[in-house]
């Protein structure tokens, strides 16, 4: 597999009344051809900012990007101009996003919606633009696609506008798809078949992922690599199976433990103790020292770097390098 995309030291912070808030703070990552990348950590650890920076979706005052390249396809898309960036935003790297309700205009139909971008990419007249609107309904497995066109979002359930959200998205033939919470306003039968149909087509065209996301089981399911991020930074990085199996990381490791198991019989849920610390007023030390139960008074006093333990497998804990891990 080539290399599709490679991110170096991002940052991104916002800048408020109560001070900076170093949203992401010096991430790196990369993304290879075919491949579903995870990214996973609580609310307001930096993933969907990390995502639409990728895009120059954040506001910019509040925000700003401070650093970082992000190079996609031989470009540094971080430092494209705005036709630049249109030429790639929804054509190149789609976006689907958590929410369809708030993402699908109420005005207009659904086959608008789609051949909107349809149109802007691939320079199809309106007709053409509908025709392949109906294929990508068709092609996310949503019933009558000819009738669906012209209705409009609120006739949808849920689930199907999540499909119209990814027919949307995949109707230009993107390398990567970027899916940010994309399963979690739906129940678990149609979670399990929006997972299907995104791996299905991810093979058929051999697109990349970048599945942004809290619920770790999905992660089982679909990712090939992980990264944990907490505080706007990762903390771990590595395989799937190393994640799950051979966490270094107490963060990780704790995140882990409080996923409910029915062989377990518990009868109250693990949880991580403490509360996400304030970016804007960040401990010193490790980040993550505060609610660590490993936690020893180095990590109090010097923040750990991300280094590499196993062939693959980074971890930013001084702990973990201190074991030989």
């Amino acid at each position: 597999m080539g290399r599709l995309l490679t991110a170096r030291d991002l940052k991104v912070y916002f800048h408020i009344l109560a001070g900076t808030v170093r949203a992401v703070d010096g991430v790196d990552f990369h993304i290879d051809q075919g491949e579903t990348l995870g990214v996973v950590g609580e609310s307001g650890c930096g993933k969907s900012v990390t995502a639409m920076a990728l895009l120059q979706l954040i506001p910019m005052p509040p925000g700003e990007l401070v650093a970082g390249t992000a190079e996609f396809e031989g470009k540094d898309i971080l430092r494209l101009d705005t036709e630049g960036i249109r030429e790639v935003r929804g054509n190149r790297i789609s976006m689907i996003f958590q929410e369809p309700m708030t993402s699908l205009n109420p005005v207009f139909t659904i086959g608008d919606q789609i051949g909107e971008a349809i149109r802007l990419h691939q320079g199809l007249n309106a007709r053409q633009a509908e025709e392949k609107a109906v294929e990508m309904l068709d092609l996310v497995g949503i019933p009558d696609p000819r009738r669906r066109v012209k209705e409009y979002p609120h006739q949808l359930s849920g689930g199907m506008r999540q499909r119209v959200m990814i027919g949307m998205a995949l109707s230009c033939n993107p390398a990567l798809l970027i899916a940010d919470e994309p399963t979690t306003a739906l129940d678990v039968t149609v979670q399990a078949q929006i997972l299907e149909l995104m791996l299905d087509l991810q093979r058929r065209i051999n697109m990349s992922i970048m599945m942004i996301t809290h619920n770790l089981g999905v992660i089982a399911e679909v990712a090939d690599r992980v990264i944990v991020m907490y505080c706007g930074k990762i903390v771990e990085s590595a395989d799937v199976r190393s994640i799950f199996h051979e966490p270094l990381h107490p963060y990780t490791r704790q995140l882990l433990a409080s996923v409910p198991r029915l062989e377990l019989n518990q009868s109250r849920l693990q949880e991580i103790p403490g509360v996400v610390p304030n970016l804007y007023n960040l401990p010193p030390g490790c980040d993550f020292h505060p609610r660590c139960a490993e936690a020893r008074e180095e990590c109090r006093l010097q923040r750990p770097e991300l280094n590499e333990m196993n062939r693959g497998h980074w971890v930013a804990c001084g702990r973990a390098a201190g074991r030989g891990a």
